[in-house]
């Protein structure tokens, strides 16, 4: 029964309400002063609460996903069994491996010329060495007779830290989102490419290129597109593709955007931070190189760059509940001509899954309007 198993929920949730009143019931029995009687309310409580706990704890993880699997909760390796398709037109079995796919939660999900795709695959990078899993999101058109010649853009969506990409799936819902603003008219169909920031866990690395260790700009900024536009039909110019994330991964995202402009012509920072953490989680990122801490400070590559990349940027903060607010601010200050910033400013909205979600319909809008096929 896996962890975040909506019938292992109730059967805790179940099981915590069947404890909880054979206290009640029992306690009477129980008052006596006998060691047994102790025991026995020290067992009835010691249970009650342990249930009641697990209960609330498998709450919050199927809210916000912090683990999508007994093995992820426990810290098990996880490997992935690699198929390889033959037939002529799958996947470049080098660089990009498909290892599942599945349809997306949309309303009538059937087949993908209706609902899309959702591929896992595994993606080797050449230049930087990391090879990571991720899920490309495919469009009902991208399956359609209609589209077959067409190249789509392309959206790299990155996770916090230490998420995890079913959080993209299911706890944010990027594919049913897309879905719904295509159907609406307000988007046009884009491939999603999603998977955490996280390429060298548990470490934090921050996005960047660490001196004799992971090589995590590199593979973000230049494997991942080449080896996508290899195996899908991607456009391989800067308007073909944009990246976004939350947290931890809109910091990345908005730093690759700023970075690397021949890549990306947009980016979308939710509830992002400007500069990289450097904490126990991320170890000794720079190793004393004061260019490279500088390079990864946003606010001062704006102030020092010789002239800002034509770029288009999104950060979203909350005036109340976030700790973005005035630091989102004085970003938005210092993005000049030719980049060009936008932004969500809620009046109210934390840190987390529910304020992203009132965040995403808006940016994945935006960033279809800056992103183009050709």
């Amino acid at each position: 029964m896996g962890l975040t198993s909506n019938v292992f929920l109730g059967l805790v949730i179940g099981l915590a309400l069947v404890f909880f009143a054979a206290t009640i019931w029992l306690w009477p029995r129980l008052a006596r002063r006998s060691v047994r009687a102790v025991l026995g309310r020290v067992g009835l409580l010691l249970v009650t609460q342990v249930m009641v706990f697990s209960s609330v704890g498998l709450l919050a993880n199927n809210s916000f996903l912090f683990y999508g699997s007994w093995a992820d909760l426990l810290g098990q390796k996880q490997d992935l069994g690699v198929v390889t398709d033959h037939a002529a037109g799958t996947l470049a079995a080098k660089n990009i491996v498909r290892v599942g796919m599945q349809l997306p939660d949309v309303p009538g999900a059937s087949r993908p010329a209706k609902s899309g795709r959702i591929d896992k695959v595994v993606i080797s990078g050449r230049r930087s060495g990391i090879e990571s899993s991720a899920y490309v999101y495919l469009p009902p058109e991208y399956f359609q007779p209609a589209f077959a010649r067409r190249k789509f853009p392309a959206v790299v969506v990155l996770t916090g830290y230490p998420g995890i990409p079913e959080n993209l799936l299911k706890g944010l819902g990027y594919p049913r989102t897309a879905h719904e603003r295509v159907k609406a008219g307000r988007a046009q169909p884009m491939i999603l490419v999603m998977l955490r920031p996280t390429l060298a866990p548990p470490r934090d690395t921050e996005c960047v290129d660490i001196k004799g260790g992971p090589q995590t700009e590199t593979f973000l900024a230049e494997d991942l597109p080449n080896v996508v536009s290899d195996g899908y039909r991607v456009g391989r110019l800067a308007h073909n593709w944009g990246i976004m994330g939350n947290s931890t991964g809109g910091y990345c995202a908005l730093k690759i955007g700023l970075h690397h402009p021949d890549r990306f012509a947009a980016s979308v920072g939710l509830s992002a931070y400007y500069k990289a953490a450097e904490d126990p989680t991320t170890g000794d990122l720079f190793q004393g190189d004061q260019q490279a801490r500088n390079r990864a400070d946003l606010m001062w590559t704006l102030d020092h760059l010789p002239k800002q990349p034509d770029s288009s940027f999104l950060v979203t903060t909350s005036r109340h509940g976030e700790g973005n607010y005035r630091s989102t601010q004085q970003f938005i200050s210092k993005v000049k001509s030719p980049a060009q910033v936008s932004s969500i400013v809620l009046d109210s909205g934390g840190h987390n899954f529910n304020t992203w979600r009132r965040e995403i319909p808006s940016a994945l809008d935006w960033m279809s309007s800056r992103l183009s096929e050709n």
